[in-house]
């Protein structure tokens, strides 16, 4: 753990986050060795810091790119600052350039680091549980470490009488790890990353109880989406009706010939 990450988690987040704010945790020990993703729904700005800072391993947050590349005085201290505390850059661009700007977090669960990423990709509008993005399928299936889903539960920032941001009764609980290996390789078939995409976020409605919405919430916030009714995308789970993708192997043996009688 980096010096200042350390600095910034134990001296000035932690106290805030678990006597200020009374964020409480769940499932901590079931956090492997060697690398991890820990995929969670996003409420509120708090989220970002109060998962961090209440486990024990250093966490990276995939941060957009563009924020490592400024060039005045305050670009550069906000990229130090991302750099101190442990975060990668990726590119947000979408497609295949997306997919590729993954590698310097790909390279944290390698190295046996444990990555938190948002599938969902932006704060829900109204506290349910939205579409997630395939990144975290992608590194899922890229590095074969485990994905453990992460339900926030209360944690949006309230302004009490002073106007001073707190929480109350939040929760973090940290589920059983999920293993995608039986997949890995498969990390370009869309299907494939759809599918554990939706796997994850129904794990994540599992410890929440969330409703799930089968929409990315950037359309409900300021897309076509916007105040419209969005009940018909409603479902019981992320992969409703979805069968399950072929496993590596068994592609591995379809493509294998036929022994002669």
């Amino acid at each position: 753990m980096s010096g200042w990450y350390s600095f910034f988690k134990t001296v000035l987040v932690r106290p805030v986050v678990k006597f200020w704010l009374g964020v409480k945790i769940e499932g901590t020990e079931k956090i492997p060795e060697g690398g991890c993703v820990l995929a969670g729904n996003h409420l509120d700005a708090g989220d970002t810091f109060s998962l961090p800072s209440l486990i024990k391993p250093q966490v990276t947050f995939p941060a957009k790119r563009e924020l490592f590349e400024g060039k005045g005085l305050r670009d550069r201290v906000v990229a130090w600052f991302l750099t101190a505390v442990g975060q990668a850059p990726i590119d947000r661009s979408g497609g295949r350039q997306s997919a590729a700007g993954l590698g310097s977090v790909t390279d944290v669960l390698h190295d046996g680091g444990v990555v938190a990423i948002f599938p969902e990709g932006t704060r829900s509008p109204d506290g349910r549980l939205y579409k997630g993005h395939t990144g975290v399928a992608r590194l899922a299936l890229a590095s074969g470490r485990p994905v453990l889903p992460v339900g926030l539960i209360n944690t949006r920032l309230i302004k009490n009488r002073l106007g001073i941001p707190t929480m109350t009764d939040a929760r973090i609980v940290i589920g059983d790890p999920i293993d995608f290996s039986a997949w890995s390789g498969q990390d370009n078939d869309q299907k494939v990353l759809r599918w554990v995409t939706n796997e994850v976020m129904g794990a994540i409605q599992q410890l929440t109880g969330q409703t799930y919405v089968d929409v990315y919430a950037s359309r409900v916030k300021r897309g076509d989406l916007r105040d419209a009714d969005t009940s018909r995308f409603v479902l019981d789970h992320p992969n409703h009706n979805q069968p399950v993708p072929p496993r590596t192997a068994d592609l591995g043996a379809r493509t294998q010939p036929t022994p002669e009688a």
